[in-house]
Formats: C-alpha cells, sequence, structure tokens
C-alpha cells in the first residue's frame, strides 16, 4: 500500500514536473485555488514568492486574453462545454509573456449535480506560437509570389546594352518573339506620348538612389490598344556590368475600375448627376474664386403624387428624364447636382440676372417635357426654382444653398412651376428662413452642449425589456431658452440644408463615446438611424469602424435603422434597398399600428409585412405601440417585438444605460455568484 500511496503522489508530482505542467485546483465553494510548484517555476517564480489568491492567474494574463480566457471557464461551468480548452499568456516575473495552453474541466460536483470543484493544467506553449509566427510570415511571402503570378520580368544590360523581357513581358506588350533578348530602344516605342518623360526618367532613378523605385505609365500597343503599367525597378551592381532590373504588370482593369469607383463617389448612381458631397465641395472651390455666381435650387412639383400613382419604378424613370432635360438645356460650365429625392442643384459661374431668368425658364421648360412613361401619362411634372446669387468669398456652403432653397420655398409659395430670386423680403413670409436658422442651431448645440441623447426601449413582446435590452438612439435639441425642440422639427431642417450626415456622425460618436463600456459589457444594444445623406457618404462605413476602435465598443452592440424614405432618397429605388443591406429586422411604421384595433386595412397591411419578413428570415417590430388592445393584436400575429409610450417613453440615454448596467450588475451578482469567482480557467461576464 506504501508504494502505491508513492505512485499516486511523488510518482504523479515528478511526472508533471518532467512533462513541465502546471498545475492548478480551484475549490468554487471556498475560491481557494492551488497552484503547483511546476506551475510557479514556469513563470519564474519560486515558491512562496506569489500569495496564492484565487485571481492570481487572472492578475497575471495578458489584458488582451482576459476576457476569452474567463469565457472558456464560465461555458464549462455553466455546462456548454465538455472540458476548458484556451490559450493565452501570462507575465513571467523577468517581464516577458509566457503562452500557455490551459486544460481543465470540472473534477466534483454536489448533490444537486452543480460544479464545485475544477481542476487544470497548463502547459508552456512559447516556443510553439513563435514557430507559428515565423510560419505566418512565410505563407505572407508565399501568398505575395502567387499575387504577382501575372507579373513580367525584365532587365536590362547597361555595359552591353541589351534589354530581356521574359515571355509575360512580351505578352502585356503584345510583342511576338521567340527570344528574350529585345532592342533597347523597343520599350521606348510603346511608351504613350504624354508619359514618356516622366517613366524614362523614372526608370533610370534606381541608379541614383539604389531603392526600389515604382512607376505608372500607359503604353500604346502596335494595335493602337491603351493599356496602363506598372513597374518596379531596382539597380543591381553585379561584378562584371551594373543591371537595372524590373518587373512589369498590367493594371488597366484596375485603373478602369479606380475611376469607375471615382466617379461613383462623386455622381449620383440614378441620374449620373453630381451627388451632395460632390456638390458641396465644387459650389466651395467656385464660392472661393468667382466674383459672381448663381446657385439654383431645384424641386421638382407634384413628384410625390407621380411616385404614388405609377410606382416606384416609373419615379425613377421621370428622375432619369428630369436630369437628361436638364443637362440638355444647360450652356458650358454649368454643373449640375441631385442633392436626393427629387431636389437638384445648379452651380452657375459668371452669372447674371438676366443670364439666370432664362437659364430657370429653360429649366422649367425642361422638366415639363421629361418623358415620364407609358405608366405616368396622365400625370405631369413641373419645378420650383430658387435662385441665389453669391458675390461674397467667404459665403459658407450651406448658406448659399440655404438662401437658394428659401428662394424655392417663394417659388412654391407663389404657385409652384415659377422660380424666384432670393431676398429677405421674398422669404420673409415662409419658413424656410427659420428652417435655414434651425440648421445652423442644430450644429452649434453639437458643440455648447445643447443636443441630448434620449433613448426608447424596443421590447421583445410579452416578455421584461431585460431579455432584449435593445434602445433606439434619439435626438432632442434644447433651444436657447430651455425648451426642448422635438425631432420632427430640427431633423427635417438638417436634412434640407445638408447637416444631417453631420448630425447623425456626432450621434453616432458620442452615443458610442459615453457608452461603449456599456456594449461592451452586454449591458444593452443600440440602434442608430441613418439619413438618406448619411447614407449617400462613401466614408460612412469607414467612420464607423473607426469610433469602434476608438471607443471599443462591439461590432454586435450596434444596430443602424433605415428608413424606406431614406434609402429612396439615397438613390435606391423599389425595394433594392432590401438587397443592397444586411437587414435583420423590419419595423412596421407606427401609421399602421396606431388604429390597428379598428381597422381592417391595418390588420391585414400588418399581417403581409410580417409574413414577408418571416419568410427573409427578418424580426419585425412594431412602433408607436399606445394602447393594450394593439398589443394584444399584435402579440396574437406573432409580431416579436415593438416600442411605444404603452411600453416606454423616451428619456435620457445615459439613465436607460446606468438602469441597465445595474440590472445586469445585480442579476450577475445573484445569479452567477460561482462565476463570479475568479478562475484559472476564465470568466467572461
Amino acid at each position: 500500500m506504501a508504494e502505491k500511496k508513492n505512485r499516486d503522489g511523488e510518482f504523479w508530482e515528478l511526472a508533471l514536473e518532467r512533462a513541465h505542467l502546471g498545475v492548478w485546483d480551484w475549490d468554487l465553494r471556498s475560491g481557494d485555488c492551488f497552484y503547483s510548484a511546476m506551475w510557479l517555476q514556469m513563470l519564474g517564480y519560486g515558491e512562496g514568492e506569489l500569495a496564492e489568491t484565487s485571481d492570481l492567474w487572472l492578475q497575471l494574463t495578458h489584458p488582451d486574453d482576459r476576457e476569452r480566457a474567463v469565457a472558456s471557464g464560465e461555458r464549462h461551468i455553466a455546462g456548454l462545454t465538455d472540458s476548458i480548452e484556451t490559450e493565452l499568456r501570462l507575465k513571467h516575473k523577468s517581464g516577458h509573456w509566457v503562452w500557455v495552453l490551459d486544460r481543465g474541466g470540472v473534477v466534483e460536483r454536489d448533490a444537486e449535480g452543480r460544479p464545485v470543484r475544477l481542476m487544470g493544467v497548463q502547459t508552456d506553449i512559447t516556443k510553439q506560437k513563435q514557430a507559428e509566427a515565423e510560419l505566418e510570415q512565410v505563407n505572407v511571402r508565399f501568398r505575395l509570389a502567387l499575387a504577382a503570378s501575372g507579373t513580367g520580368i525584365w532587365h536590362h544590360d547597361i555595359g552591353a546594352r541589351k534589354s530581356y523581357w521574359d515571355q509575360r513581358t512580351r505578352d502585356i506588350y503584345g510583342l511576338v518573339a521567340d527570344t528574350d533578348e529585345v532592342s533597347q530602344d523597343l520599350w521606348h516605342s510603346y511608351l504613350h506620348p504624354d508619359d514618356r518623360a516622366d517613366a524614362e526618367r523614372a526608370h533610370l532613378a534606381p541608379l541614383q538612389t539604389q531603392k526600389v523605385v515604382a512607376v505608372q505609365y500607359r503604353i500604346i500597343k502596335r494595335d493602337g490598344e491603351i493599356r496602363h503599367l506598372e513597374s518596379l525597378i531596382r539597380f543591381a551592381d553585379a561584378q562584371s556590368s551594373g543591371q537595372i532590373l524590373g518587373t512589369v504588370r498590367d493594371i488597366t482593369e484596375a485603373k478602369q475600375r479606380e475611376q469607375e469607383l471615382a466617379h461613383a463617389a462623386r455622381h449620383d448612381a440614378l441620374t449620373g448627376l453630381l451627388n451632395r458631397a460632390a456638390f458641396d465641395r465644387l459650389l466651395a472651390e467656385h464660392i472661393a474664386t468667382a466674383r459672381r455666381l448663381a446657385v439654383f435650387y431645384v424641386d421638382l412639383d407634384y413628384f410625390k403624387a407621380l411616385n404614388d400613382f405609377a410606382g416606384h419604378a416609373a419615379g425613377d424613370l421621370a428622375l432619369k428624364s428630369v436630369a437628361e432635360r436638364i443637362l440638355g438645356c444647360l450652356p458650358p460650365l454649368v454643373h449640375a447636382a441631385r442633392l436626393g429625392g427629387d431636389e437638384f442643384a445648379l452651380l452657375v459661374p459668371d452669372c447674371d440676372a438676366a443670364q439666370a431668368e432664362r437659364l430657370a425658364g429653360a429649366v422649367l421648360a425642361a422638366v415639363r417635357d421629361a418623358d415620364l412613361g407609358l405608366t405616368a401619362t396622365s400625370r405631369k411634372l413641373a419645378a420650383s426654382i430658387g435662385i441665389a446669387f453669391v458675390a461674397d468669398a467667404n459665403t459658407a456652403v450651406v448658406d448659399a444653398l440655404a438662401c437658394a432653397d428659401d428662394a424655392c420655398y417663394a417659388a412654391k409659395a407663389a404657385g409652384r412651376n415659377r422660380f424666384a430670386v432670393f431676398s429677405p423680403e421674398t422669404t420673409s413670409g415662409s419658413s424656410g428662413l427659420n428652417a435655414a436658422r434651425l440648421a445652423a442651431d442644430t450644429v452649434d448645440a453639437m458643440a455648447d452642449g445643447r443636443l441630448k441623447l434620449f433613448g426608447q426601449e424596443i421590447h421583445q413582446l410579452g416578455k421584461p425589456w431585460q431579455e432584449s435590452r435593445h434602445v433606439e438612439v434619439l435626438a432632442r435639441l434644447a433651444g436657447h431658452d430651455g425648451r426642448l425642440i422635438p425631432p420632427g422639427e430640427f431633423i427635417p431642417a438638417a436634412e434640407r440644408f445638408g447637416v444631417a450626415s453631420r448630425l447623425d456622425r456626432w450621434i453616432i460618436r458620442t452615443a458610442l463615446s459615453l457608452h461603449g463600456p456599456a456594449l461592451k459589457s452586454g449591458a444593452l444594444t443600440l440602434g442608430f438611424n441613418l439619413s438618406a445623406q448619411t447614407l449617400s457618404d462613401p466614408q460612412l462605413w469607414d467612420f464607423v469602424d473607426a469610433v469602434i476602435a476608438e471607443t471599443g465598443a462591439p461590432h454586435s452592440g450596434i444596430g443602424f435603422e433605415i428608413t424606406e424614405t431614406a434609402a429612396v432618397g439615397a438613390g435606391m429605388s423599389s425595394f433594392e434597398y432590401l438587397r443592397r443591406f444586411p437587414v435583420d429586422t423590419i419595423k412596421i411604421d407606427g401609421l399602421f399600428i396606431e388604429h390597428i384595433a379598428d381597422s381592417r386595412f391595418d390588420r391585414e397591411i400588418v399581417s403581409a409585412i410580417s409574413g414577408i419578413a418571416r419568410s427573409l428570415g427578418c424580426s419585425v417590430v412594431a412602433e408607436k405601440i399606445e394602447a393594450q388592445d394593439a398589443l394584444d393584436i399584435l402579440a396574437d400575429m406573432g409580431i416579436a417585438f415593438g416600442q411605444g409610450f404603452l411600453l416606454h417613453r423616451p428619456e435620457p440615454l445615459q439613465a436607460i444605460v446606468a438602469r441597465a448596467c445595474a440590472t445586469r450588475a445585480s442579476a450577475t451578482q445573484a445569479g452567477v455568484t460561482r462565476a463570479r469567482a475568479p478562475a484559472p480557467a476564465g470568466r467572461r461576464a
């Protein structure tokens, strides 16, 4: 028996030592955790140098690895995995990091089957990790070689005055030849005249720099085709003679894609006119240099009626036809843009009043004569045009457009199908100037703290909000007198005067900066509304990724809400946006919800939308739930989620986040007491 006991104790201890395995033993009841001598030795410590606290391993774990390690243990304790297995870095006594493989599991349970003791071992895998990193570097080089498989190689012998092209290089130039040697002047004969001087200079640069030089240029092949090429060139000083080595790659398709992307970034996808961002930049350039500049704001009359009568396809056809007609009547140097929806703008340099009136008349006629298609023969379009003259180089773009828009509103108020020129008297009786001031005040409020973040909870019907924890982020503008201005006033003004994208970005950045830690903890998720201007911004998603990186907010904790109006305003027709975006939830407009108990039509619409959403694998949210009977009907229809005053009235977002964090903390304290104790295998709360 003594020999067997020896094998059970010292024998296995010796075996673990020879295998360099560090052992940990965690008692969930007491919270105590034992670490073996080999575990301490693996990190450079002797026995007694470290206090054996239960969270000792967590204190030594690399910050980037803690969440993953903790989650591995919690999943196992919860019965979701058969064992604990994770890789993490522990800090060595000398200061460097030791990679370990942590394996273990439950070894004892109480009478109810709950885990009460865990054991595991940690193995030093630092050398393995280093080998993996070196292998990855080899793989990177290998992938680069594969990517360059379409690259030609050439070299020029300076002393012998000979050039050599491999087969791929000859194919790129369209040269038919049986040998690599070519005339040293052959390359020059292919160069595009406009690129010849720069290309030849770049090919001689390695003689001075001794570095790799990259150059792009065009060639004209013998059949007249123009191709874009890129060469990497380096000077190699051989013993017998100096060599210029180079590669050549055909980048024509990439150049074409680059040009197409550049064009798409500046132009409206539906009409081909300049988009809002490009027009703003161009207008700013002209304001800075022009002595007398005219800005036209063109808003189509009766377009909504046409769209509703004949459908989105007919509306798209009408917009394209209007754009073509407007372009056809413009003199040289005039620029046209689609600002969004049915709104257009013109930039007219060196324009006096008489020229502006003649051009406005031509544009009105062009809109009236636009081809609306067979489905809209009984419907006609017209336009209201506002004209603003800019002579001050200090004028802001938003102010120039605001003045033209004010004049456009005056033209609409005077009966439509006409133009008006901006003046304080012209706009004094309209709401345009007030809207312009409200838009400007919105921008100021972002800086002076008067723009407030609110939120409204979205509930899983029939369940407490804590089970869904999703909030739609809202904004409220505090006036200088302290009165809260509702979004129905300042958001349309922001959209009209081109600051909606800036407003959306401020809301996203502010919310994630303030509440990123709450999102990361899983206390709640946030949903943001995007305007048509924001959707049209090609830099939108780069901005979102940058804010996420700055704030630490997880992608999974963020959603975006896009209205059909915003999608169509961004240039998408009909239901195209359902294909363009990874939609996972469809929200039913409150207009169909508020009278659902009394309207069979509304019930049928809601039922149909719900059926379509389910067939697409989307969740459904019903908004503006304000009565219990409406809630009951929606629940019977199988609508999963809802929001509205009956469920929750909007309140400051900070209060919602604080409540969500407190609820999560108390739930964790009450229900996950065991998992909250630091564990060698890791917990991720």
